[in-house]
């Protein structure tokens, strides 16, 4: 292999921490408390489910860390599932990456910052031009896909070009983040919003607004609580997703059998605790309820913040009308930031298969600043494709069941390496195997089982997807595109 194909390893412990999570925290924690709250309405379970969350993600981080000790290379995620089930599954879980996981995600968070700039530029929401019925595109939509390729570009600049921007971002927003946190409950707390809040917190309901805008409230206790939060916790999955990006640009970090655990470990940690703590900030600063009609933020309540702008909410009561431009901002270079890592990360998955013989041929290729430039674009495009296609929850439901899916089985796929090769050399072995990964399995299998049922459009959309892969891969095949024709790869 020349040397122009090879990537060098520049990234230390702080910057693949910072990837981690600067990836993580998008835009979802501003947003999807007021959708948790409307499905389930109780204060209690909302907490339990970020907490649930939270566990669970680190879990599955505690189990990578093993596998990313053993593989340091390009790709990460796709070189487990591939050293564990063989071309055809790792086939899968790229193209569903391509697909929908890691471009569906970049579409979703480009989605939200031309959400939040709009609050500065209204003119933004509107239509641009339109397509019959069918499709209709409007200023914001431009801008996402602007944003996409602004990123693209910086990051076919150089590797340091995209190390730069996602340390000045993600401390900018963990910043922004603590100050909301501190400010929020130093504020909130010498009300008696939180007391009421916490009043009946375990009294679970749906609240259901019609077309007309009539509301109703459905009460839940048993099976019917039980398939609600599990339907309702893909919102706090999405705002903890993308934690493993890291280990896709394995072959850049330094001393990666070592740097990758711990980042994945620390980065899901730092996420998860400012997570809970943002959400009880939120509820000692707003009312849970309140009417949709209310001329102002603490008379909507969590659950009918304008727009589930729950985080523009909460910072309106602590700066009064400039909280609304404060948190747009924030979000901003929260979403900017997110993307940054998104996109850079991505593109070596896109490249580790394209050595693989997995993906275009083109895309193994190193540009002159030493980073696979035309997967970068490649990933671009599509990205951009999809911020046309749907809506921010839809893009959210397609995106993280595929995302959960692939986890389980790449979690799966360790105790099939502990097997077939015990004697390969583990740096890091995962903590309280084989309890903690049989757990994230079983929790994570119950979700998506609750999701099918409860999501089945969406869900069965995604499904739809991963198995389109299967004729296209053995369809590849047969033209002789791959470049090794074997199921099984040797390492």
């Amino acid at each position: 292999m020349s040397e122009n194909n090879e990537l060098k390893r520049t990234l230390g412990l702080f910057d693949a921490t910072s990837i981690v999570a600067g990836s993580m925290i998008g835009s979802g924690i501003f947003i999807v408390t007021a959708a948790m709250m409307r499905d389930i309405g109780s204060v209690g379970w909302m907490l339990v489910l970020w907490l649930l969350t939270g566990l669970i993600t680190i879990f599955a981080a505690l189990s990578y860390g093993e596998l990313a000790g053993m593989m340091p290379n390009a790709g990460g995620q796709y070189v487990y599932i591939q050293r564990a089930y063989g071309r055809m599954i790792s086939f899968l879980y790229g193209w569903t990456v391509f697909t929908v996981i890691q471009t569906g995600v970049i579409a979703a968070v480009a989605v939200a910052f031309s959400k939040y700039s709009a609050v500065f530029f209204p003119e933004l929401n509107s239509e641009f031009c339109s397509f019959g019925n069918y499709l209709h595109i409007n200023y914001a939509q431009l801008v996402s896909i602007f944003s996409i390729i602004f990123l693209t570009y910086i990051n076919t600049r150089g590797v340091q070009n995209g190390r730069i921007i996602q340390l000045i971002f993600t401390s900018a927003k963990l910043f922004a983040l603590f100050a909301l946190i501190v400010l929020g409950l130093a504020i909130g707390l010498k009300t008696d919003t939180i007391g009421q809040n916490f009043t009946d917190m375990w009294v679970a309901s749906k609240t259901v607004i019609a077309p007309n805008g009539s509301i109703s409230i459905i009460p839940l206790s048993g099976f019917a609580l039980m398939g609600a939060m599990g339907a309702t916790i893909i919102n706090s999955l999405f705002s903890s997703d993308a934690w493993n990006n890291v280990t896709f640009i394995s072959g850049e970090i330094k001393d990666p059998k070592k740097n990758i655990p711990r980042s994945l470990f620390l980065g899901t940690l730092i996420v998860t605790i400012i997570y809970i703590l943002a959400n009880i900030a939120y509820l000692a600063l707003l009312p849970v309820n309140g009417d949709s009609l209310a001329p102002d933020v603490i008379g909507k309540g969590i659950k009918f913040s304008s727009e589930d702008r729950v985080g523009a909410a909460a910072a309106s009561v602590i700066f009064g009308n400039l909280g609304v431009s404060i948190m747009a901002l924030l979000i901003m270079i929260s979403t900017f930031g997110c993307n940054n890592g998104l996109i850079l990360s991505g593109s070596r998955l896109f490249y580790a298969m394209s050595k693989d013989g997995l993906f275009f041929k083109k895309a193994e290729k190193l540009n002159k600043n030493q980073v696979p430039g035309v997967a970068l674009w490649i990933q671009c495009i599509w990205a951009c494709i999809l911020c046309l296609s749907g809506k921010y929850s839809d893009l959210l439901v397609f995106s993280t069941f595929a995302s959960l899916l692939f986890y389980i089985l790449t979690i799966g796929g360790l105790f099939i390496l502990r097997k077939k090769e015990p004697n390969t050399p583990r740096p890091y072995k995962a903590l309280g195997y084989p309890i903690i990964p049989i757990i994230y399995i079983g929790i994570t299998l119950l979700i998506c089982i609750d999701l099918l049922i409860y999501d089945t459009r969406n869900t069965g959309g995604s499904l739809l997807l991963i198995a389109i892969g299967i004729p296209i891969y053995f369809l590849t095949k047969k033209e002789n595109v791959f470049e090794n024709n074997n199921d099984e790869v040797s390492f």
